[in-house]
């Protein structure tokens, strides 16, 4: 004999159960990030005792208390927590789901996050972007400039599309390279090095070198770079972005290795650039995504387009040597 579990009267005659949605998921992860009611009711565009009475309905349908409550602050329990990642785990798939059916129908259309690491950002989006939007009229781009260790938390859990960033990055992800990008030396128009057309590695040696905050990864890759050239003096300054980076370079206070495409547009009776002799320290650029992304198609052609355009304009400027 088979034993079906009674069915209290008042489910089936007084009141109606509630049933958990997607909604009430997005509101409790919401609020389990901000942990406070008044900023989630905001976020989700509804009063704040609407939110109150969500959440209590979805705690009571789970048997669980969410968070705790007092008059001034709100806190995730330790189920919560828990159920906080499940949550947000069911409502990235139902992203994926839709991405899927949208891409399906036309992998070129709907919304595409891009990162981009601000060394390359300055440089590459000007290039690329108005290509994207008249190749890909339907499709909208968002575009996010940060450092390599931010965009690829955002790359993991789905705040992100793709990111283009230098090679290595470690993490389960799909790249597609797109282009290498050579090293100059900058210095100032009085340098002693300033007159040369090319210059060695070993001419590094003795150096005052220039270099980015930590974070950047072009600060690891110079710093690489400095260390196969046996250099050994580091100035004491770091710079916030290539731009400062250049600026001071460009006063004399030291000198710096500079990306190809940022020597675009410097002004050479403000700061020499000088190319180095084969072969030329360089980083490799790629384009990184989910394994699983539901804009393959579509960010293959993206990858093909950055590489085309990229590459020509790099042959361009090492013509002009």
């Amino acid at each position: 004999m088979v034993a079906y579990p009674k069915i209290p009267k008042n489910d089936c005659h007084n009141k109606e159960k509630h049933t958990m949605n997607l909604r009430d998921l997005q509101y409790f992860v919401v609020l389990a990030r901000l942990q406070h009611f008044g900023d989630a009711a905001k976020q989700c565009f509804i009063s704040q005792p609407t939110l109150s009475m969500q959440i209590k309905k979805l705690e009571d349908e789970l048997g669980l208390a969410l968070f705790e409550r007092n008059n001034k602050q709100v806190r995730l329990t330790q189920q919560g927590k828990i159920l906080a990642i499940h949550a947000q785990r069911v409502l990235d798939d139902v992203a994926l789901l839709k991405d899927a059916a949208r891409s399906i129908a036309d992998p070129f259309t709907g919304e595409l996050h891009l990162g981009v690491i601000p060394t390359l950002a300055p440089y590459l989006l000007p290039l690329i972007m108005p290509l994207i939007q008249q190749q890909f009229p339907n499709l909208k781009v968002w575009l996010v400039e940060d450092q390599t260790h931010r965009l690829i938390d955002k790359l993991s859990n789905g705040e992100l599309d793709a990111a283009v960033m230098a090679i290595p990055v470690h993490g389960d992800f799909h790249l597609q390279v797109l282009f290498d990008e050579p090293f100059y030396f900058a210095c100032a128009v009085d340098h002693p090095l300033r007159g040369l057309e090319k210059i060695t590695m070993d001419q590094l040696a003795g150096e005052a070198i220039l270099l980015l905050e930590e974070g950047h990864c072009l600060r690891e890759q110079a710093m690489e770079v400095c260390r196969l050239a046996k250099a050994q003096s580091l100035a004491d300054f770091t710079a916030t972005s290539l731009e400062t980076l250049r600026l001071m370079v460009q006063s004399g206070l030291g000198i710096t290795l500079l990306p190809a495409l940022a020597r675009e547009g410097v002004n050479s009776e403000s700061l020499i650039t000088i190319p180095f002799i084969e072969p030329q320290p360089f980083r490799q650029i790629a384009l990184y995504s989910r394994p699983n992304s539901a804009k393959k198609i579509c960010l293959e052609a993206i990858a093909q387009l950055i590489a085309r355009v990229v590459t020509e304009k790099l042959q361009y400027i090492l013509l002009e040597n």
